[in-house]
This record gives C-alpha cells, sequence and structure tokens, in this order.
C-alpha cells in the first residue's frame, strides 16, 4: 500500500520537493501559511490541508521544510503541531536547517508519544529538488530511515546516514560552512582577476582543472556575473536579497552551535558578515 506523505512547508525547496512526492505516486498532504502556496500543490495533484494538524492526522511519513528553530518548534511542537496530532508509529523528517539540539528536544516529544523522528536536511537547492538530485543527510534510528527512504528518494541522488539524531543536521552545518566559505573564496578571486584588468576565462579553466572549482562554485561565478550586469533589475535584487537572508541565518546557526562545542570558528563569522557583499545585494547597511 503505498504511503501517505505530508509535507509542512512550501518554500523555495519545500515546494519541489513536495511536487517530487506527487509525481512519484504518493498520496500527498500539504500544508503553508500562503494559500497561493497550498492552492499550487493541488493544481498538481496534491491534497491540501488547513493546518498542520491535519497534515500529521492524515499522513504516515511528515516531512516539515520550514524556516528556522522558532518554526519548526511551532509546527512540531505547537497545541496544534505535528506531534500533538500524529497517529503512533507516525514518522516526522525535519528538513530545515537548525541546531542540532532542537532535533534533541523534538526527538525527545516525539518518542515521547510513540512517534518516529530523523533529521534529513539536504543539499542541491531548489534546482536539485526539481530535478530529483538533492543529497540527504539523515541523523536517526537506521530503521526509520528505511520506512522514510521511498519518500525520501522521491527526491534524492544520494541520502546519506550520518548516525543518531542530530548527527544529519551536525554534518548540514558543516556542509554549509564549506559552501559559503567556498563562495567567498571565488568572489574575492574573481574580484581580483577583474579589477586587475583580467579575463575570468583562464582563472575558470585552471581551476576547474585542478578541482578548486566546483559545479556549484562555477554556477554562483555564472550568478554573480549576472547580477553585476543587472545591477538596477528589482526583480533580482528580491532574489539576491532573500538568498543573502538564508545565508546569514544559515551561518548564524553554524556559530551559535559552534559556541555550544567551545569551537571557535573566526573565518565564519567574518564569512556570515560578508555574505551581502559576496552575493551583490545592494544595501549599504549590510555591506
Amino acid at each position: 500500500m503505498a504511503i501517505r506523505a505530508g509535507f509542512i512547508g512550501l518554500g523555495n525547496i519545500g515546494k519541489p520537493m513536495a511536487q517530487r512526492l506527487v509525481q512519484a505516486g504518493f498520496e500527498t498532504i500539504v500544508y503553508d501559511v500562503r494559500a497561493d502556496a497550498r492552492r499550487e500543490l493541488t493544481e498538481l495533484g496534491a491534497r491540501a490541508a488547513e493546518s498542520c494538524a491535519a497534515v500529521a492526522a492524515a499522513s504516515e511519513v511528515i516531512g516539515v521544510c520550514v524556516r528556522d528553530d522558532n518554526d519548526v518548534r511551532h509546527v512540531t511542537l505547537g497545541p496544534d503541531g505535528v506531534i500533538a496530532h500524529a497517529r503512533p508509529d507516525a514518522i516526522i523528517a525535519l528538513h530545515s536547517t537548525i541546531l542540532p539540539r532542537t532535533v534533541q528536544e523534538i526527538g525527545r516529544a516525539a518518542d515521547a508519544r510513540g512517534i518516529g523522528l530523523i533529521d534529513a536536511p539536504m543539499t542541491g537547492a531548489a534546482a536539485g529538488a526539481q530535478r530529483g538530485t538533492l543529497t540527504y543527510m539523515v541523523g536517526g534510528d537506521p530503521r526509520l530511515l528505511e520506512r522514510c527512504r521511498p519518500v525520501l528518494a522521491a527526491s534524492a541522488k544520494q541520502i546519506v546516514h550520518c548516525g543518531e539524531l542530530g548527527s544529519g543536521a551536525v554534518t548540514k552545518l558543516c556542509n554549509n560552512l564549506i559552501g559559503y566559505m567556498g563562495f567567498l573564496a571565488v568572489f574575492e578571486a574573481a574580484l581580483l582577476a577583474t579589477q586587475s584588468g583580467r579575463s575570468l576565462d583562464p582563472l575558470i579553466e585552471v581551476t576547474r582543472s585542478n578541482g578548486y572549482l566546483s559545479d556549484a562554485t562555477a554556477s554562483f561565478v555564472r550568478f554573480r556575473q549576472t547580477v553585476e550586469q543587472q545591477r538596477d533589475d528589482a526583480a533580482l535584487q528580491t532574489r539576491v536579497r532573500n538568498l543573502t537572508d538564508l545565508a546569514e541565518k544559515d551561518l548564524a546557526v553554524t556559530l551559535a552551535f559552534a559556541r555550544e562545542q567551545g569551537v571557535t570558528l573566526p573565518g565564519a563569522a567574518v564569512c556570515q558578515q560578508l555574505m551581502a557583499r559576496v552575493y551583490g545585494l545592494r544595501d549599504d547597511k549590510r555591506r
């Protein structure tokens, strides 16, 4: 019998993840605070719910992809949240970039009601979700992962089990740190090359050859060139602002976790302060 898959949070990456569930043939129940997002999914074949509680009551595996720790707590732990209304033996998959201790807090509450929980953040961005090429970093009981695997596989190229509950979140924070600091490095290298009057083409060719420039950073170089060429494009600046906000938020979570672990990450702190410049956001208060 097909798994009934619930999904909460139809944002930039959550929407294509939910779309992949519909396309894979799952009975998909979705919720987002935005009615237009729910409507878009129903037009593709999903069933829209009017609350997180309704998604939980109707689903066997419930994906949660909302912005931050507070939003995840609200969706899962609130009186109208998933844990209060999910059926026993349901599984919650947390896809948000959050602190490992938040994952563990929610895990304790879920366990008290006989509900399974894994943390399953992903990398690959919205484009990866659309293509079904995300990589999931999963923490939690391997038996829960196996029950969730068909649902995750709808949008995945690879599913990596990282260890106990919270391990997926740790891996995601470290992965993000590598990615954002890579963007900073390639931005500054490109800036130095262009300001000295040189073409970027030889630099791209060399760093592609030696492995310094990955597909992701090469895509960032092209995107950053577009931002420079279309500096007055309001729609593009809106996208840049959203990317900057997300990067600053993600790095703030990484730094908070590092402080909890007694680890000093000065490079990460500088990177977090420079993300508006790295992405090309036109905002003097953020540069």
